[in-house]
């Protein structure tokens, strides 16, 4: 028994431009290789694109009027997907790294987790410090005021205290962003 789609057809992926006859304006600014730029009529842009062998392709459909190229449109779509990619690419991903903590850690525990939090840090990864308050142990807030306050001065050279602590429910929040590198401006 072979499995169909629900509908019984496939489904074809909508032009995120509009090309040629499906361009609605009646007047259009013209642009492109070998084109006088300017504002012309659709029809003679259509039949300037035709007597090239090109595509007429609407690239700014909110400007009045709206701005079409005469361009090969599928060399265009891979140039378009080409720069998405590069800009995907260049774009910087944001990794936030958690520490946990006690109102009652310890002074060896506090040690180890700086150190991870420093390697972080170099990384250029954010810091996440958060200071969990189990039960009864909500009454001793200033201790994680002064926990976290102690762990964000020993990580001053490393990275900058993005959020002051805050109390969210049961955890006392800091984040440190990665201080800038020494060289870059």
């Amino acid at each position: 028994m072979a499995l169909r789609p629900p509908s019984g057809r496939m489904r074809i992926p909508e032009e995120p431009y509009k090309i040629n006859e499906r361009i609605t304006a009646k007047e259009v600014r013209l642009v492109g290789e070998n084109i006088e730029p300017g504002i012309v009529d659709i029809n003679t842009a259509r039949a300037m694109a035709k007597a090239q062998g090109l595509d007429l392709v609407e690239i700014a459909p909110t400007a009045v009027p709206p701005v079409c190229k005469v361009v090969d449109y599928s060399k265009f779509k891979y140039e378009q997907k080409k720069k998405q990619k590069e800009i995907k690419a260049k774009a910087q991903k944001v990794v936030i790294k958690e520490i946990r903590f006690g109102p009652n850690t310890d002074d060896h525990d506090f040690d180890f987790k700086l150190k991870h939090a420093t390697n972080f840090l170099k990384e250029g990864s954010k810091v996440k410090a958060y200071v969990h308050f189990v039960g009864r142990t909500i009454v001793f807030k200033e201790r994680g005021v002064n926990l976290l306050k102690k762990f964000s001065e020993a990580l001053a050279e490393y990275g900058k205290l993005e959020m002051e602590p805050k109390l969210e429910g049961k955890r006392m929040t800091i984040i440190l962003a990665p201080a800038p590198a020494k060289g870059a401006k």
